[in-house]
């Protein structure tokens, strides 16, 4: 096969395709910059923002779907909502220092801790969910996802202060609702039930209720099943229906510990 054939046929395939492929590079450097904007000290404020509001503009043109004065009008709404997301953030912070026995400073939490990146992430993509900028949101949560291991849907709902500690392997779906001071640990899901897209506008995902704590490798799954007010769901845990405050859920599987025999 020539390579003009090959050219042509490739071509073809791609007929459909409206994909610019900047974007996904652009939603990077974005993500970054805000990161740096919102929590260096030395970060130029005025000139960060002028630089943000460049940057999101032209993702924005490629991303939005929605009529022209609704995608010219989406930044000022996204800048609005950067110092109540960093309000948040700043608690976010300050519950990961008092909950986590290994943290030697606040500093440490915003530069080394996947988790809190991951939770900040989340945070700015979800005023992008809310703008409707969807493939916008995607991308940055999916950057954020792919540096940290945390997966978190830009839709889900998630009070603050929220810890995520070790974050690998964590997955929180896009209708799940986490209210104030939860922990999490890694390896946790909240996952559906059931994936079929007739369900897509419908809740999906499980509801944390406040000062919950749910231990590596838990798998709490469903829209109506909800986690109730100060409870435990210990590691390995397998939950699909509703548990009520204040209550214990540990896996009863046991571990045996055998002497081996001396020859």
């Amino acid at each position: 096969m020539t390579k003009d054939l090959i050219v042509h046929n490739i071509s073809a395939l791609k007929s459909h395709f409206s994909i610019n492929y900047s974007i996904k590079t652009k939603t990077e450097a974005f993500t970054e910059k805000l990161f740096y904007t919102l929590f260096d000290s030395n970060a130029p404020l005025n000139e960060s923002i002028d630089e943000l509001e460049k940057q999101f503009k032209e993702i924005a043109s490629i991303a939005c779907k929605k009529p022209q004065d609704s995608c010219e009008y989406a930044w000022d709404h996204f800048l609005e909502k950067l110092p109540s997301v960093l309000e948040n953030l700043n608690k976010d912070a300050a519950y990961t220092l008092e909950n986590d026995p290994a943290s030697n400073g606040i500093e440490e939490i915003y530069l080394a801790y996947p988790g809190f990146y991951a939770i900040a992430i989340y945070r700015l993509s979800h005023e992008l969910y809310l703008l409707d900028l969807l493939l916008f949101s995607r991308l940055m949560s999916e950057y954020a996802h792919r540096i940290t291991g945390t997966d978190i849907h830009a839709g889900a709902t998630i009070d603050s202060p929220f810890f995520i500690d070790h974050a690998t392997g964590i997955v929180i779906g896009e209708t799940t609702v986490i209210e104030k001071n939860v922990k999490i640990y890694q390896g946790v899901t909240l996952g559906a039930l059931s994936v079929s897209k007739d369900m897509k506008n419908s809740k999906r995902h499980p509801t944390v209720e406040k000062n919950v704590c749910l231990y590596a490798n838990a798998t709490i799954l469903g829209g109506t099943t909800i986690i109730g007010e100060n409870s435990i769901v210990g590691g390995n845990s397998w939950v699909t229906k509703s548990i009520p405050a204040d209550s214990i859920v540990l896996n009863t599987t046991t571990t045996e510990v055998k002497i081996k025999e001396k020859h």
